[in-house]
């Protein structure tokens, strides 16, 4: 039985700041690494941290290559694709449009869970989804509504809707009880073992930009410590908690945490740039806890 409690918000809200700091050291790399070449080294070299404290999965015999299946899906949908896709998408896209879209996240949720969870969305859920993207809009827009009008849809647009539904399906399989689920794994075992097959992914997803030719890189202080930062807290540390957030509160109710992402970019370029919160980020952050607080009303009327 899943449930939100304080250490569970704890969980989910430190994954989402963290995730906020991804976005912002992930434009500032593209200058200086292709997308998916900086995805490859963001992966090999979290693989090559947690191999002392994961080692023992690539044992013969271990769970994984009982659960291979599954783990090749986890590391490819929330590992390797989801992360190449958003960068791929900043290459073309506005950040306006990439945000926008990632906080569809409830909505794909909700659409995956109905057809391959056999959880139908309730009436609350689907509302709360509503009231909680409409928070995010006034932060993409900045308060301004004309802001939408000015949209310009590219090819990058469709790769942050094809990480959306990835990073949805992801977080429904991390929920599915069984062997393969987070608790019933040493944390550093489960989290090993789908960070080193998501490695896998993105060196695939290499290769094909190599071969496009668009592969990059230009090394320099400011990208070496952006990449040990988008190791180190967007991938080990957020991924973790994350894992465990889902756990706690279900994918439905988690996702909708996921809505603040885009309020912590704004609020960390704020600050960042010595600027103060705007009003508009008190009224996003309040419809987005309206958000969370029905679909979670939901969860324990349903």
């Amino acid at each position: 039985m899943t449930q939100l409690n304080w250490k569970v918000i704890f969980y989910l809200l430190s994954a989402t700041v963290l995730w906020a700091g991804n976005a912002i050291a992930g434009r500032l790399l593209l200058a200086s690494i292709s997308p998916a070449f900086l995805s490859t080294i963001r992966w090999v070299l979290a693989v090559l941290i947690l191999l002392p404290f994961g080692w023992q999965v690539l044992k013969r015999g271990s769970d994984l290559w009982q659960h291979r299946k599954r783990f090749l899906l986890l590391g490819l949908f929330g590992v390797g694709s989801y992360n190449t896709l958003m960068y791929l998408a900043l290459e073309t896209s506005t950040p306006i449009n990439v945000t926008l879209i990632g906080a569809s996240m409830p909505i794909w949720v909700l659409l995956i869970g109905a057809l391959f969870f056999q959880t139908r969305p309730r009436f609350l859920q689907l509302l709360g989804a509503l009231i909680s993207i409409i928070g995010v809009a006034i932060v993409i827009s900045r308060g301004d509504w004309s802001a939408f009008f000015a949209f310009e849809w590219v090819i990058g647009d469709l790769f942050m809707v094809l990480a959306s539904i990835g990073w949805g399906t992801y977080s429904w399989m991390l929920s599915k009880p069984g062997i393969s689920n987070e608790r019933s794994w040493p944390w550093a075992h489960f989290l090993f073992a789908q960070v080193l097959i998501g490695s896998l992914w993105t060196i695939a997803f290499t290769a094909i930009e190599w071969n496009m030719g668009n592969i990059h890189i230009e090394l320099n202080w400011l990208t070496v410590i952006l990449v040990l930062f988008i190791v180190i807290g967007p991938s080990l540390i957020a991924y973790r908690l994350w894992g465990l957030g889902v756990i706690g509160a279900g994918p439905t109710v988690a996702s909708f945490f996921g809505n603040l992402i885009p309020l912590f970019t704004a609020l960390l370029s704020t600050l960042l740039l010595g600027d103060p919160p705007a009003p508009y980020h008190g009224l996003a952050f309040c419809l987005i806890a309206i958000g969370i607080a029905l679909s979670l009303k939901e969860k324990k009327s349903g």
